[in-house]
């Protein structure tokens, strides 16, 4: 099981461009796929990983890694989400500054974007609406709630330039209110 999670989430960490949003949908079909957990118990494990200081996506691997195994299980999965990535950057570090006025490397870097951008928009539908089907369709008072909530939280940082921290709180007291 240990190595099985280590697998799992290295392969998990070597596609996690764009950061932890952007590869929710993927942990969540392979951990399905596994037959480790449904779509509403991972739901529940990316609310609480979002919750927590850090990236989700570790957050999550953490997670699903002491679910599957304990202590052990949460350090294996953890260690194999952020392996890729610390590897990338040490060997990126080493060649950065002849790296850095590349044009190929800075026109790769602008190519990501967009895939990047889709990533974290599909990851958001998926996240957001992902289950809503079985509960009853997309057109209830839960994704109306969510959309306020959601458009109350944009208006909040964009007009009135609130701080986040103050944006978070107050989205989860309408959420506990709401829902």
């Amino acid at each position: 099981m240990l190595w099985e999670l280590f697998v799992l989430f290295f392969k998990v960490g070597c596609m996690a461009f764009g950061g932890g949003y952007a590869v929710m949908s993927l942990i969540q079909r392979e951990v399905d796929h596994k037959g480790w957990m449904g779509a509403e118990r991972f739901q529940e494990i990316g609310s609480l990983a979002g919750m927590a200081p850090g990236s989700i996506a570790t957050n999550s691997a953490t997670l699903i890694g002491y679910q599957q195994a304990g202590m052990p299980g949460a350090l294996i999965a953890t260690t194999g989400i952020i392996l890729p990535s610390m590897l990338l950057v040490v060997l990126l570090a080493a060649f950065f500054v002849k790296l850095q006025h590349s044009l190929g490397v800075r026109s790769a870097f602008y190519g990501l974007r967009p895939i990047v951008t889709a990533l974290i928009v599909y990851a958001a539908i998926h996240f957001g609406f992902g289950g809503r089907a079985e509960a009853g369709g997309l057109l209830g008072w839960q994704t109306l709630g969510m959309l306020l909530i959601c458009a109350g939280c944009l208006l909040a940082i964009v007009k009135y330039k609130w701080h986040p921290f103050a944006v978070i709180l107050i989205s989860a007291a309408a959420g506990i209110v709401i829902f």
